[in-house]
């Protein structure tokens, strides 16, 4: 998944304005505890953090 087709998604589920805070605030156990933002730096593959965001979310499938 190419990086912007998931802060899409993110603003797509989240709202624009709200995305980008969830991303650096929230630390997610299946990265490692690790935000988004510090997960992207350190250079895990988006479709992984987008599956780690859907679980924490309880997404639908059809979101995923």
């Amino acid at each position: 998944m190419r990086l912007t087709d998931f802060w899409q998604r993110m603003d797509d589920h989240f709202g624009a304005a709200y995305a980008r805070s969830w991303a650096r605030d929230t630390h997610l156990a299946q990265l490692g505890g690790r935000t988004v933002e510090e997960a992207i730096a350190y250079g895990v593959e988006t479709v992984d953090i987008w599956r780690a965001v859907w679980a924490h979310e309880k997404m639908p499938a059809r979101d995923r």
